[in-house]
């Protein structure tokens, strides 16, 4: 579309977007989710026990109580007392047949694994598992 100017010249419409300002917000977008990305990633540092033994399982199929380096007990990674933990397993788990998961650091004390085995044990939950990372094969050699 062509228009006429005060002067007498035609000039046609400006036509072209302009995508700079587009890129530039989607860089900013890109590197703040770059940024945010790996805090949003919440979980227990727990250092687990090598073996050669063992199977592989799905962690976020399971329930899992996690036990760090510095004797911290977390229950669906919310900090719990071994005192308190049968009274929310029964709370939050309905079926006495649910699985239930172990992670401990492997600088544990093995009687704080015995006292959250028993705790467990105590709400009425008989299937309990450790959790393990594979040795390497480097390693197993």
């Amino acid at each position: 579309m062509a228009f006429v100017t005060t002067q007498g010249k035609v000039q046609s419409a400006l036509s072209e977007i302009n995508v700079t300002p587009l890129v530039d917000v989607m860089l900013v977008l890109l590197i703040i989710f770059m940024v945010t990305a790996p805090i949003l990633q919440t979980g227990i540092d727990v250092e687990l026990p090598r073996t050669r033994a063992g199977s592989k399982v799905n962690p976020e199929q399971h329930i899992i109580i996690s036990l760090n380096k510095d004797n911290l007990l977390y229950f669906r990674s919310e900090p719990v007392n071994v005192h308190e933990l049968g009274e929310r397993l029964l709370h939050e788990i309905k079926d006495p047949k649910e699985h239930i998961f172990v992670q401990a650091d492997g600088d544990v004390k093995y009687k704080t694994i015995v006292q959250i085995f028993d705790a467990i044990r105590a709400a009425g939950f008989a299937k309990i598992d450790l959790v393990t990372k594979p040795m390497d094969e480097k390693r197993r050699r």
